[in-house]
């Protein structure tokens, strides 16, 4: 669809003429993946080094969240917003002359310092509060703070891609929501519904908010286009967020009646399903929510009904983020082994599979299958407490499973893509070589439209039509598959840094 590259300025790389196949030397890798190495046990200097490493895709990024409470604050200081009378959030005007976020910000520091604590977990991640509220809470509850700013859409997509484009991140996939959709949602009411319902409740919400599609597919349209223009995509002087490729996931709401959450699964299958922009459905929310718990078998079975009428639909579900002590036993036994038997395609955190009755049979399934798992390392250690050796990354690998790393909500997180490969890296002991396996996967398992390059993305065997890259028929299956195209850049891109890296190190010796 023209409008959907063109307004958001999805990357079209023009098909390389390659004179000789890009792969991997094995020579340059080596003296790199030692410059990692040797900088493993230097937080500064191993970002340095992996700041400028190519990152592929972020698959687990939602676009609320990825936003810093500073930017919200500007924004809304521009529409007239105030501090609200705790301190500790936002509202709309009027407010008194002293409250508006202008005058607030210009003369009480410490109150601001304190209001972007409330609405991130910057300050709790440095002790703030550590006593009062566990990081769980202080990050949802960041929500509500700054959820009351809403019509930024743009500004949002355009603060996204630049903070990518800093981190060498050539892809992102965004859980968002257009404002069209989730309009309608908690009008859907709480009565009681089963899955026997399903069928009845989805026809004739099918044939209600049918209409609704087109409308949501204009706000879109408008948010990415003010997002390009404010980047100067396609002009001389575009900035290079404008080469970070997006797709978006659409997200329903589990901690909801169940109603509502069905209404949102409805319309992100409907959406997936009419927009190629939306390449799939996620759903979100607190797992451990007192609703999501209680209904996370219908949650499943509302999947499974609309997954088999919207087959072309791809799901990457939230699962598994919940760990021990957190629920009770019976909310540990299996939601990850439910969402892959609901048809997820990716498992987002899947921090709890430890915990899991059959977690060696589900592990086996995601890696016959190639469902892979998001990895959310700060998240992770800030929202549930699972770090270091207590996460399941390397066990994850260890059976095969395929590993993505992601930001979640790295406004709210205060965290970026090169901090979770540092994390990996320190806290996980990962090598260069496994940091590259990684970011080969997140651009592999991402839903991107078209064909993958590689038939393996780990034995990097490429598809037949491109056995030889430097032939008219290869330029011409890159030309005609956005999938191969990204990954034929981040090989590009993995040469041009580790011969960067080469001379730098040339120079220093």
């Amino acid at each position: 669809m023209a409008r959907a590259s063109c307004a958001l300025g999805v990357l079209l790389l023009a098909a390389p003429a390659l004179a000789e196949p890009v792969l991997d030397d094995p020579a340059r890798e080596a003296a790199v993946a030692k410059q990692i190495e040797a900088a493993r046990e230097s937080p500064p200097a191993l970002r340095v080094l992996l700041r400028g490493m190519p990152k592929g895709g972020d698959l687990h990024n939602h676009l609320g969240g990825a936003i810093y409470a500073e930017d919200y604050l500007t924004w809304a200081g521009a529409k007239g917003f105030c501090v609200d009378e705790t301190g500790l959030s936002v509202e709309p005007p009027p407010c008194p002359a002293e409250r508006t976020i202008e005058r607030f910000a210009a003369t009480n520091e410490f109150g601001m310092d304190r209001l972007i604590d409330a609405m991130s977990t910057r300050g709790f991640q440095r002790g703030v509060g550590q006593n009062d509220a566990s990081g769980h809470t202080q990050f949802f509850r960041s929500f509500d703070r700054f959820g009351k700013m809403g019509g930024e859409t743009a500004q949002m997509l355009t603060a996204a891609r630049r903070i990518a484009a800093g981190d060498k991140v050539s892809y992102l996939e965004l859980d968002h929501n257009t404002t069209a959709l989730v309009s309608v949602v908690r009008a859907a009411g709480d009565a009681p519904i089963t899955e026997s319902d399903l069928a009845a409740v989805f026809a004739g919400e099918a044939k209600e908010f049918a209409a609704l599609i087109p409308k949501a597919r204009a706000e879109l349209d408008a948010d990415e286009a003010a997002s390009a223009k404010a980047m100067a995509c396609g002009t001389p002087a575009a900035e290079p967020a404008c080469k970070v490729a997006v797709h978006y996931l659409f997200q329903a709401l589990r901690a909801l009646p169940p109603r509502q959450v069905y209404r949102s699964l409805i319309l992100g299958f409907m959406m997936a399903a009419a927009d190629p922009r939306f390449v799939g459905v996620n759903i979100v929310m607190p797992e451990d929510a007192w609703l999501a718990r209680r209904d996370y078998a219908l949650h499943m079975a509302m999947i499974r009904f609309l997954a088999a009428r919207y087959p072309k639909v791809k799901l990457t579900l939230h699962a598994g983020e919940v760990t021990l002590g957190q629920v009770p036993p019976q909310d540990l036994k299996d939601h990850i082994a439910q969402a892959v038997a609901a048809g997820a395609k990716r498992i987002g955190h899947g921090t709890g599979i430890a915990f899991e009755d059959k977690a060696e049979d589900t592990m086996a399934r995601m890696a016959k299958e190639g469902i892979a798992v998001e990895i959310n390392l700060t998240s992770n250690a800030v929202i549930l407490g699972v770090k270091g050796a207590d996460h399941p990354l390397r066990l994850y690998r260890a059976h095969g499973v395929p590993v993505v790393l992601s930001t979640d909500d790295e406004g709210v997180l205060r965290s970026d893509m090169t901090n979770e490969y540092v994390r990996a890296v320190r806290e996980q002991g990962l090598t260069y070589p496994e940091l590259k396996e990684i970011a080969r996967a997140g651009l592999h398992y991402s839903f991107v439209p078209g064909g993958a390059l590689w038939t393996d993305p780990v034995k990097r065997v490429p598809v037949s039509v491109c056995a030889d890259f430097a032939t008219p028929s290869c330029a011409k299956y890159l030309s005609d598959n956005e999938k191969a195209r990204l990954q034929m850049d981040l090989e590009q891109r993995f040469a041009a840094f580790e011969a960067e890296r080469l001379a730098r190190a040339g120079k220093v010796s």
